[in-house]
Order: C-alpha cells, then structure tokens, then sequence
C-alpha cells in the first residue's frame, strides 16, 4: 500500500512524503516534483499525489520499496531506468 501527503508547495515543486507498507515492513521517502515535470507528465487532470502514486507503482513493478531512495526528484528516475518517461505518459 502506498500514502502519499503533500508536504508543501512552494510556486516551482511540490514536496510530498511517501510511505510504503508492503510484506511486514514500511519505508517512507521524500519526494521532489518539479511543476515543469508535472505538467509535461502528467495526465490531464491528475493530482500530484495521484502522478507520485503511479511513478511509485512504476518503481515497485521494478525493484523492492527498500532499494528506493528516501530523498529524491522525481526526474531522476529516468536516470536509472530509460523508458520512464514513455511508460509513465
């Protein structure tokens, strides 16, 4: 199960905290998103909860919540896996 609380929004991102609870342990992470990001990724109409939850959703389907970061930009994702981008669209 993932939460996600929107931490704050300061004009340029949102800062959003994001738990983890899966087999018997959670993990939590702080989570940048950029506004430019978010509107050139994000479905029309989507929060920026709703965006995280599936970019976690993506992350999950790819590695173990423990191999996630705990502080991190949404952006760097496509750092580390390539087709990001086209899949989260």
């Amino acid at each position: 199960m993932v939460s996600i609380r929107q931490l704050s929004d300061d004009g340029d991102h949102f800062l959003l905290e994001v738990r983890v609870a899966e087999g018997r342990g959670e993990t939590r992470h702080e989570v940048t998103l950029k506004k430019k990001d978010y509107a050139r990724l994000a479905r029309v109409d989507e929060t920026a909860e709703a965006f995280v939850a599936r970019c976690f959703a993506f992350l999950l389907a790819r590695e173990p919540k423990e191999s996630i970061l705990t502080r991190f930009d949404i952006s760097i994702i496509a750092r580390y896996f390539a087709d990001f981008e086209c899949v989260i669209r």
